[in-house]
């Protein structure tokens, strides 16, 4: 863990991840610190990066989007040209949440989120797979979520818990 990062930071990181819309005094409170130097902290972690910002999450299936798709691609060469041939295209791709460069196999795993089945699959015939460094692509379909986290584990890292 970088050094910037002490046990306040990771108290104040462990509850701005739990509510994002804490109140400053609220926050204070929780970390045994008055309101100011808990801004001041808040304010040091985000000019360090260390938070990159504040999001609300959207149930997926309260706004119709039913289907989450793995999606394993191959490209047909792995050089500098075709990653970035690949990365460059995919970032525009709304139904794409998560990308990753990856080891084995494939070499990127993407999360995929659309409403049906017959999205995805214009999603894949119109959009994926016309990508000209796109040699090969494999998909799973989630069933349902059995954990699904967006906050990091701050302090357990630091107390090296497991």
């Amino acid at each position: 863990m970088p050094n910037i990062i002490d046990d306040i930071d990771a108290r104040i990181l462990d509850q701005i991840q739990s509510d994002g819309r804490i109140t400053n005094q609220e926050l204070a409170d929780r970390v045994g610190l008055s309101p100011s130097p808990c801004l001041r902290r808040v304010r040091h972690l985000e000019s360090a990066g260390v938070i990159s910002g504040y999001v609300a999450l959207v149930d997926p299936g309260t706004i119709g989007l039913e289907v989450t798709a793995f999606v394993r691609v191959r490209l047909k060469e792995q050089g500098d040209r075709h990653l970035a041939m690949f990365e460059g295209a995919v970032v525009h791709l709304p139904e794409v949440m998560e990308c990753y460069l990856m080891t084995g196999e494939s070499d990127y795993q993407l999360r995929v989120v659309v409403g049906s089945l017959e999205e995805f699959e214009t999603f894949l015939r119109h959009k994926l797979t016309p990508i000209e460094a796109v040699a090969e692509v494999t998909s799973s379909f989630a069933l349902r979520p059995v954990v699904y986290k967006t906050a990091l584990p701050v302090r357990a890292r630091r107390t090296g818990e497991r």
